[in-house]
């Protein structure tokens, strides 16, 4: 058994054992560690809005413990009276944890709960061994999976982030002083404000190369802004199945599995609509209930594809029986984010796909279709099977079609451009050559019109 406790820690490293290279904890070692996760909750306590019940949030945090390379123990739900400031739970049950790290030779306990500094400090001291909370746990995630450069630069600076709350005057090693430079340096600077200023210097610099690639992005979004094709975002909660549907729909190989957060940076394909016209399609980030606050600013870059969307289609998992509080958790994490898709005026188009439709027996199944023939932007499918992807991307192109226009235009003869683009972008109605030109009737979207018109001025 593993028994690292915080004052075992290696005084180089910032934040007592947690590196400064944006990996964490679990991916710092080389064995599985053995992982048991708790969810405490308030007996009794009724939470205000749509919630889900403690034997559903015990079973998420258990999808994201396993979404990581760990060999996980088990877990079981924490009924609390109230939440002791200092340690969360009260002394008996950590007397009954504390024997059963011992028993079954843990070497990580995660919290499925938002821990203060000083109540990851004395459960780790009280328990022995390390202890993470549900931000922790999230952060280590992302961490593993971020395989572009963004995604890593983004994934660190959420990590620094976290690791500089955690400094706290807790450890020894933090404590001791590095002697002052000359005769009037005083006594010089404790560890933790070694460590607190080590932290800084790297975000910032990482803010600086996320300014670089920020930059990059912008450039490729112009770049696909003059090639003018509406953004079609995928969005919703995690394992929902989007890249699945992503899949299905661009016929692409992005990575798809049964596991929590298994896309993270975001992938971009071109599809043809029935009309004609082309779409971008954008596969996103998967949203978490109480995601972390520094990982929706980290990630807002990874997610503007989203803000600059012309529609969004939310992907749910009509097999889960949460499907109804995980789309108000998307709608909650959209709405930090400045996407408005509930509002009257000015809101995004948005198409609810009621994905793993293959995984309901015939009656709810019966009930769902039901339902979508009431609500023309509610479609059942399956990323999986096929069923309903046609009917989304009709969809799709009747929402995006229904501000086209009819333009009327003559073009000359000596305008091949122009003359191509027509043919490329809009629908034709009628084509008469006449002697100054070729006179046009075709219906087209109002807004690539204007950015064409603009481009060709």
């Amino acid at each position: 058994m593993a028994d690292r406790t915080n004052d075992d820690r290696s005084a180089d490293q910032p934040g007592g054992g947690w590196s400064t290279d944006g990996l964490g904890y679990l991916q710092n070692k080389v064995a599985l560690q053995r992982v048991y996760v708790f969810h405490p909750f308030v007996r009794g306590e009724k939470p205000s809005g749509v919630s889900r019940s403690p034997e559903a949030r015990l079973e998420e945090a258990l999808g994201l413990a396993v979404a990581i390379r760990i060999d996980l123990i088990g877990g079981e739900l924490v009924p609390l009276r109230t939440i002791r400031p200092s340690t969360y739970l009260g002394q008996g049950k950590l007397d009954e944890i504390k024997e059963q790290v011992k028993e079954q030779e843990l070497d990580l306990l995660v919290f499925d709960c938002e821990l203060t500094p000083i109540q990851q400090r004395n459960l780790e001291r009280s328990l022995k061994v390390k202890v993470i909370d549900r931000t922790a746990l999230i952060l280590e995630i992302f961490g593993d999976r971020a395989s572009t450069k963004e995604g890593e630069l983004q994934v660190e600076l959420a990590h620094l982030s976290y690791q500089r709350s955690r400094l706290v005057r807790s450890w020894t090693h933090l404590e001791r002083q590095r002697g002052g430079s000359g005769f009037l340096g005083g006594p010089g600077e404790t560890q933790i404000e070694a460590d607190r200023r080590i932290i800084a210097d790297r975000i910032t610099r990482i803010k600086k190369q996320l300014e670089a690639v920020t930059r990059t992005r912008t450039l490729h979004r112009s770049r696909r802004q003059k090639a003018p094709y509406p953004v079609v975002a995928l969005v919703g909660y995690t394992n929902a199945g989007k890249s699945t549907l992503f899949n299905c729909l661009t016929k692409a190989e992005v990575m798809a599995e049964d596991m929590l957060f298994a896309t993270l940076d975001p992938t971009l394909r071109a599809i043809d609509m029935p009309s004609g016209r082309k779409v971008i399609l954008s596969d996103t980030v998967g949203f978490i209930s109480e995601l972390p606050t520094m990982l929706i600013a980290a990630f807002r870059a990874t997610l503007e594809e989203v803000l600059e969307a012309d529609v969004i289609v939310h992907v749910r998992d009509a097999s889960h029986s949460d499907s109804d509080v995980q789309k108000q958790d998307v709608i909650t994490v959209l709405a930090e984010l400045g996407v408005d898709i509930e509002g009257e005026e000015n809101a995004t188009p948005v198409i609810e796909a009621l994905n793993k439709a293959d995984m309901l027996d015939a009656v709810a199944l019966e009930m769902l279709e039901t339902q979508a023939e009431r609500h023309t932007k509610f479609i059942p499918l399956s990323g999986l099977t096929g069923y309903g992807c046609e009917q989304l991307i009709q969809s799709i192109d009747d929402l995006l079609g229904a501000k086209d226009r009819e333009i009327e235009k003559r073009v000359p003869y000596a305008d091949g451009a122009t003359q191509s683009w027509i043919h490329s972008n809009t629908k034709i109605i009628s084509e008469e050559h006449l002697e100054d030109g070729i006179h046009y009737s075709f219906i087209v979207d109002p807004i690539i019109w204007a950015k064409f018109e603009k481009k060709d001025r």
